[in-house]
């Protein structure tokens, strides 16, 4: 495990759909199972309440109050105009100001992207940040960006996302040369639409990139490339699905294997197996997504996080931090 202890992550403890006790109980575990520094923002009569729950004793956690909340369904541009105090706002200014070395939200993904932004600014050389979420493969894992930040892109965006999703798979996921890839419809350099043939080009000429070419779409899951670059509505689309084939394929083996006596005799022995498997395809292992870009390390969670799912992106933002993936993308786009 890399190394997190000290680390403060500010977490938004009023965000998502299972709101404050989630929060909670993941910070809870974050503390005591990583030593992370864990401050949590928000309601801090009602953070307070859900902290008696817990045996804290000892864990370094402590309360920021802040007395506004933003709702899923609540308008970011709305959100960030008017609600100043707001949990996530109090969480992305103790990043700004030094008192914290990470953020992490399950709440609104369009009100912490745009906090983010206005609070803490793009990094230099950076015109677009990106959404960047880790996959599982045949051979591990992969990572892939950008899966919503972007809707529309062009191809130096594309470039961008490659030489940030280089520098987070080298520096946290521990790839010591990340195989890039262009997410898109054929291998061949000819196939895909003008921005994907226009990217290839200026894929092909990054230096500091091991760039692999065009993969497809059975490509993000068979381990063919450690980094897959595409723009966030391709990437948002693939990513969706694949959580449903995900649940779908569990939720069919369930009915499959129960049925019958036999059935039932042989779920006993694959029951292991089967525990294996939903770990290896559920999204709470791998915590939350780095918003790659923005000069400061922030970290988006699903909106329906459990606990583990929470400690999870707690973790990753203490990886990203203690490995100074920021520098790193600061220096790789520089270079770039």
């Amino acid at each position: 495990m890399q190394r997190t202890e000290g680390i403060r992550v500010a977490l938004d403890a009023m965000g998502g759909d299972r709101g404050p006790a989630a929060n909670v109980e993941g910070a809870v575990m974050a503390a005591r199972d990583l030593g992370v520094s864990v401050i949590l923002v928000g309601l801090e009569e009602e953070l307070g309440r859900h902290l008696q729950a817990h045996d804290t004793q000892g864990l370094p956690i402590s309360i920021r109050h802040a007395p506004e909340v933003v709702e899923m369904g609540e308008s970011p541009s709305l959100a960030l105009r008017r609600k100043k105090h707001s949990s996530i706002r109090v969480g992305v200014d103790l990043v700004k100001h030094g008192e914290a070395e990470a953020f992490v939200s399950a709440g609104n993904t369009g009100a912490v992207m745009a906090t983010a932004l206005v609070v803490l600014g793009t990094l230099p050389g950076v015109e677009r940040p990106a959404i960047a979420v880790v996959v599982p493969t045949l051979s591990g894992q992969a990572l892939l960006l950008d899966v919503g930040a972007n809707a529309e892109c062009k191809p130096r965006h594309l470039v961008e996302f490659a030489i940030m999703g280089n520098v987070y798979a080298r520096d946290v996921m521990g790839l010591a040369r990340p195989r890039v890839g262009l997410l898109s419809i054929g291998e061949e350099e000819s196939k895909g639409n003008e921005l994907t043939r226009e990217a290839f080009k200026d894929l092909e000429g990054e230096a500091s990139i091991h760039f692999v070419g065009n993969v497809e779409g059975r490509d993000i899951f068979n381990g063919n490339a450690d980094v897959i670059v595409c723009d966030g509505f391709t990437g948002n689309v693939a990513l969706k699905m694949s959580e449903s084939v995900a649940e779908f394929v569990i939720q069919l083996l369930r009915d499959e294997v129960g049925k019958g006596l036999s059935g039932k005799a042989g779920s006993l022995l694959l029951r292991p197996a089967f525990r294996r498997f939903k770990r290896r395809v559920d999204p709470a292992e791998t915590g939350g997504a780095p918003l790659l870009g923005v000069n400061g390390v922030c970290i988006i969670s699903h909106g329906r996080s459990t606990g583990k799912a929470i400690r999870n992106a707690i973790r990753v933002a203490a990886e990203c931090a203690s490995n100074r993936v920021i520098a790193d993308i600061r220096e790789g786009i520089a270079l770039g």
